[in-house]
């Protein structure tokens, strides 16, 4: 992987993770309730939740892709369609779907759970698994060493924890749930672009091999 690659890599899992939702809504809820700390366990629990389905994904994927060679190129274009889709649907929600941030409903938490909360929300969202497996067909190679690996999974855990805790230290001192809530449409439209520009690209190097 080289510099291009893992720079189009952290930067669909910044959108990524900047797009309201479930976790967010967590996240912000935590840290509204329970405070800086509380909210700071949320996100390294959410991180941590995400590293795991990353290392999970990713050596699996590069399993897969050297016991079946011809796996790589079917991994590349069912996780190019799903990319696709999923953008679509991102597209559509910022033209002028509603967007759900969930509801911050006020309560006490400890910082375990905290940190429990956090990890839970992504660990038990069966989409980031496959969100994650489409991405990852996106970049593995089947040569893909485990430094490379490495690289990636510390990439995706590392992305997704710095949002979460900045989030929990800007929400603690106010202003961060309101604009983030303005620009969620935008943040969609940004997302569901850069998706289908990634997939469309893949795709289109897939059936230059092919044919």
């Amino acid at each position: 992987m080289d510099f291009t690659q893992w720079s189009q890599l952290a930067l669909i899992c910044v959108m990524g993770a900047i797009s309201p939702g479930p976790s967010l809504a967590v996240i912000l809820r935590n840290t509204i309730s329970g405070g800086r700390t509380q909210g700071l366990m949320s996100g390294f629990g959410h991180g941590l939740g995400i590293t795991f389905y990353s290392l999970v994904a990713i050596t699996g994927l590069v399993a897969l892709l050297k016991t079946v060679p011809n796996l790589f190129l079917i991994a590349q274009i069912i996780g190019s369609l799903f990319l696709i889709l999923l953008g679509g649907k991102m597209i559509i929600s910022g033209i002028g779907g509603e967007q759900d941030n969930g509801e911050l409903k006020k309560s006490t938490i400890s910082g375990y759970r905290g940190f429990s909360e956090g990890f839970l929300i992504a660990f038990l969202n069966p989409k980031i698994a496959v969100w994650l497996l489409a991405l990852f067909s996106q970049f593995v190679q089947p040569e893909a060493d485990f430094t490379e690996q490495l690289v990636m999974v510390l990439t995706v855990g590392g992305v997704d924890t710095s949002w979460y805790c900045l989030v929990a230290f800007l929400a603690s001192s106010g202003g961060l749930v309101k604009a983030l809530q303005r620009n969620a449409k935008r943040n969609d439209l940004i997302m569901g672009l850069l998706l289908i520009l990634l997939a469309g690209g893949m795709l289109w190097r897939v059936f230059a091999l092919l044919s």
